[in-house]
């Protein structure tokens, strides 16, 4: 099948597309999220990712290398939360989403970094950062999110913080296929890890981090030693073009969303990317 342009899914995944083209299920309504490619520039040329290795026992894509991320909190779109950088319409523009959905995945883009990496994107003015978040008192805050007994924008205003906004550029939006029965409407986002601030292996959903250079990712993943979904490898590749995080930053980016689908041919069943998206 070599003018198949996709992988051939395993019979789990393959029987449930034969049932969705049949009638038989209906797919699963996606999950509004946002995920964040954290980079740093390489002392030999050239930008790192940030990556983390989920644990296997997770439901969704185990063993797989992802961008940190997760779905939209209901507390995420509060409008207390201290705000900088572009408004919550301009992202709404960049994303073709409604406002309120914008700035829902601005501020879940924020706290899912924090959250999974220990990376704040806020500080305490529009031109500040914050310079370190591995103290005692932030690894509460952190633990906090993660337990929803506090809000982005509770920590913002009690540290009087406004998030920054700016620090963060669009980049794509992946909608899982419909063969998936967990699936997510994601926004992705890229950044500059802040001066002053280091990623921390601190997410309970991973089991193993790593910076990489985008190009070896992509090689590792195409070798089978670094497992990872279709969004994730599509965009390491784009981002292997780039010769510096500022490059990545200044990119101009028309954002479509993209909606890998299965199709059936003599047979076999295969999910199939986007054209303009195949890595």
């Amino acid at each position: 099948m070599a003018d198949v342009p996709g992988l051939r899914l395993p019979d789990r995944l393959a029987e449930r597309a034969r049932d969705l083209s049949e009638g038989r299920v209906e797919a699963a309504a996606p999950r509004d999220a946002s995920t964040v490619i954290l980079m740093r520039d390489s002392p030999a040329g050239g930008p790192l990712v940030y990556l983390l290795r989920r644990v296997s026992s997770m439901k969704f894509a185990p063993g797989a290398y992802v961008f940190p991320g997760g779905s939209v909190d209901p507390r995420d779109g509060d409008l207390a939360v201290g705000w900088s950088g572009p408004s919550a319409a301009s992202w709404g523009t960049a994303f073709r989403a409604a406002e309120t959905l914008a700035r829902e995945l601005v501020c879940a883009a924020v706290r899912e970094t924090f959250e999974e990496s220990g990376v704040l994107l806020a500080g305490p003015a529009s031109d500040a950062i914050v310079p370190d978040t591995s103290a005692d008192d932030w690894e509460a805050d952190r633990q906090a999110l993660l337990d929803r007994s506090q809000s982005l924008a509770e920590l913002l205003a009690r540290r009087g913080l406004v998030l920054r906004g700016d620090l963060l550029r669009p980049w794509a939006h992946w909608i899982t296929p419909e063969i998936e029965e967990r699936r997510y409407d994601t926004r992705f986002f890229v950044a500059a890890l802040p001066e002053g601030q280091r990623t921390r292996d601190v997410s309970t959903e991973s089991d193993r981090v790593t910076w990489v250079r985008p190009a070896d990712a992509v090689d590792a993943a195409r070798r089978g030693q670094m497992p990872m979904l279709p969004p994730t490898l599509v965009t390491l590749t784009e981002l292997a073009a780039y010769d510096s995080v500022a490059a990545v930053l200044a990119a101009r980016r028309d954002i479509r969303p993209r909606l890998p689908e299965a199709r059936v041919v003599d047979g076999g069943v295969y999910l199939v990317l986007p054209e303009e998206a195949s890595p």
